[in-house]
């Protein structure tokens, strides 16, 4: 692996994980930037892929991804974990082989009627395909219960065998893929997709450490299941040959080799990113750079939270100084901010958080924030 021409501090490893923010673009681009955006169906104040949007869409609302995706370069899928991809990255996805699973053994005949009857349709409903073909229900991944019907339809999206069509009031609607039954007839040539995985974790959370890119890689098996033996080693030769990295505090970190370290602007202002940005969501990386450690709490015990429900980092230049609960009441923003120890109230800080909660309020179409005591 390449190492940096020159060394690096924590401090310039902030700055170079702040490039994943940028200036704000329009929608498409940002996504075609990313390539994938972490989803999460939790709204605290809003949904996890509307935050990280936010950070880099200029005049974000939330739920423009979920209003304007039919018309975007955008299909839901699983890389790391679900989310949205551009079609470019579900081509490095597709062939995806899955196993049999228990829904086929108990109903051997349902996968091929669900198939039967998305092909005749451009679009259908979940309550529409229980409605025709209800087979009772199933225990789902989380334990809970869900129409038979619901599940077949999941498992043949996770096949690529239909596509989610849109969302309406957060229900997935599906209907039949012909991109990727071309997929599956003239896949990509497996290195270039795994090669093109890698790549893509690495240019989206980087700089990373070694462990943590390795981490991505096993959590890629959702997204490529039967490829796992063959990223792991384009994960070898792309951290001993074309990735750039350091060693800094004993931490060996990677990056894409076209960034430049030495070139990026210095970072200003206040943001308040999501529990899974790209910028927050290595935990380790977190850790290491800003000297305390960030948790995510929504399935936390109330009286076991340190940070709250769904505490939002608090960024100011490039150091994470804090955390911020958000939540709308009476149409207004409010907003629980605390500071880790050691970090003053400057003015300046004030000033930007004031700033950074003005544009959620855009942002979720609210009226004036209120700072809660």
């Amino acid at each position: 692996m390449p190492d940096h021409p020159a060394p690096l501090t924590p401090a310039g490893l902030r700055a170079l994980a702040l490039r994943t923010l940028g200036p704000r673009t329009p929608l498409r681009t940002a996504l075609g930037r990313m390539g994938f955006v972490q989803a999460d169906p939790i709204r605290a104040p809003a949904r996890a892929q509307d935050l990280t949007l936010m950070q880099r869409v200029r005049g974000y609302r939330a739920g423009d991804l979920e209003r304007l995706y039919p018309a975007l370069d955008a299909e839901e899928d699983m890389l790391p974990n679900y989310g949205f991809v551009t079609r470019a990255v579900q081509a490095l996805l597709h062939p995806r082989e899955v196993g049999q699973s228990p829904l086929e053994r108990e109903h051997p005949e349902l996968l091929d009627a669900v198939r039967a009857l998305v092909s005749e349709r451009a679009e259908v409903h979940p309550r529409e395909v229980a409605a025709e073909l209800g087979r009772g229900r199933v225990v789902n991944a989380w334990g809970g219960q869900s129409a038979a019907t619901t599940r077949a339809l999941d498992l043949l999206h996770r096949r690529g065998e239909v596509r989610v069509t849109r969302r309406v009031s957060g229900v997935r609607l599906y209907g039949p893929a012909p991109h990727l039954a071309a997929l599956r007839a003239d896949p990509l040539p497996t290195p270039e997709r795994v090669r093109g995985t890698v790549h893509l974790l690495a240019a989206l959370y980087g700089p990373l450490p070694e462990a943590s890119l390795g981490y991505l890689v096993t959590l890629s098996r959702f997204g490529l299941p039967h490829l796992h033996g063959e990223l792991r080693g384009a994960l070898r030769v792309a951290v001993r040959e074309e990735l750039t990295g350091a060693r800094v505090d004993g931490v060996r970190y990677v990056w894409p080799a076209g960034w430049d370290a030495q070139a990026l602007p210095t970072p200003r202002g206040v943001r308040i990113v999501g529990p899974f940005d790209p910028l927050v969501w290595d935990r380790r990386r977190f850790a290491h750079l800003h000297g305390w450690t960030y948790r995510f709490e929504a399935y936390t015990p109330p009286p076991n939270r340190q940070f709250g429900y769904y505490a939002l980092p608090v960024f100011q230049a490039e150091r994470a100084v804090g955390w911020a609960n958000l939540r709308v009441e009476g149409g207004e923003l409010r907003a629980d901010v605390r500071l880790v120890p050691g970090v003053r109230e400057t003015a300046a800080l004030g000033r930007g958080l004031e700033a950074e909660l003005g544009r959620y309020r855009g942002f979720l179409g609210l009226e004036d924030p209120v700072l809660a005591g």
